[in-house]
């Protein structure tokens, strides 16, 4: 493979891998650990204690592997920014969780507006100062050279939101087992790094650079965890997700690719509304999905495997797709 591809994923997979024994001994002695919500499955009182914010691991290896190729290289600016700004709404959220402790940290209302402002910030961007313009690849339609587009003209800017909040917010409800987000979001990640390279597209430092990142914190992720990336990593991973995804022209990839966030977000939304129109019923025994699966019998570890399966099939299927 050549090198200059490989070397963003060693770089990011190396700082992971140093900073990962470093952190989570800090973050230890300064008790920075995970409140369990009492209503959520008993097996988890265990994990209690466990380090988070582990997502800034995630953060300086991918911010600090992206600044190396950044210099003449603009269009990275747009998906680092997703990045770190969404990764700073999470840092907050995570912050306030450990110093009330409790599970709960900004209140909903806080934390929408806080990514609202940061797309805002990202779109105008986008918009403005990049060439990519308003058009995207429909999936199986002949690839980019072949291929159809879809230009939704001024519509594009509330679908961005649209498909900003979606997606963070489902990258978000993924993070609820140990190695579940980090093992979806690699998978993803890996997809649009392959397109990044099919385009030739100049991104592929920082979509390679996460790839590398995630692989290096699952080594301490993975079931049993010793840490926990928190709001911090989940929140960060979505944005890189969603920017990557509109910097190659892809969003609409994201529905095959994303699958699991799309079902993780609709299970909440799904179980919110029906239990407020029965007045107390519910459609999952718990949301999100994963938890449900959880109460029904499955192991965490089983959970974890059946979801990067269905995840690494939908990358496949939507390879094929360009």
């Amino acid at each position: 493979m050549n090198s200059r591809i490989l070397m963003p994923v060693v770089i990011a997979f190396v700082i992971s891998l140093t900073l990962c024994p470093i952190l989570i001994p800090f973050l230890k002695k300064l008790k920075w650990g995970q409140y369990v919500r009492n209503n959520g499955p008993k097996s988890h009182i265990k994990k209690s204690g466990t380090p988070t914010m582990g997502g800034i691991v995630i953060l300086l290896s991918v911010t600090f592997t992206s600044v190396m190729y950044i210099k003449n290289n603009r269009d990275m600016i747009p998906v680092l920014f997703a990045t770190v700004g969404f990764g700073l709404i999470g840092f907050l959220d995570d912050y306030l969780k450990i110093i009330m402790k409790r599970s709960m940290g900004l209140k909903v209302w806080q934390k929408l507006l806080g990514q609202i402002l940061v797309s805002a910030v990202l779109i105008n961007y986008f918009i403005c100062y990049t060439e990519v313009g308003t058009s995207m690849l429909i999936p199986f339609t002949g690839g980019f050279r072949e291929g159809r587009f879809l230009d939704l003209g001024i519509w594009f800017i509330p679908f961005m939101f649209i498909v900003l909040l979606g997606t963070v917010n489902g990258a978000n409800f993924t993070d609820g087992l140990d190695g579940l987000a980090a093992s979806v979001t690699l998978l993803i990640t890996t997809f649009f790094s392959v397109a990044a390279i099919v385009q030739n597209s100049s991104i592929f430092p920082i979509t390679n650079a996460a790839a590398g990142s995630l692989l290096g914190f699952l080594v301490f992720n993975i079931y049993p965890a010793r840490v926990f990336m928190g709001d911090t990593g989940s929140l960060a991973l979505g944005g890189f997700v969603a920017a990557s995804a509109f910097m190659l022209k892809m969003p609409l990839f994201l529905i095959i690719v994303g699958l699991v966030y799309l079902i993780e977000v609709m299970s909440v939304i799904l179980q919110v509304v029906y239990f407020r129109l029965t007045k107390g019923k519910r459609i999952f025994r718990m949301a999100p999905i994963h938890h449900h699966f959880e109460l029904c019998g499955w192991s965490e570890m089983k959970v974890v495997s059946v979801f990067s399966i269905a995840t690494a099939i939908c990358c496949i299927i939507a390879l094929l797709g360009i």
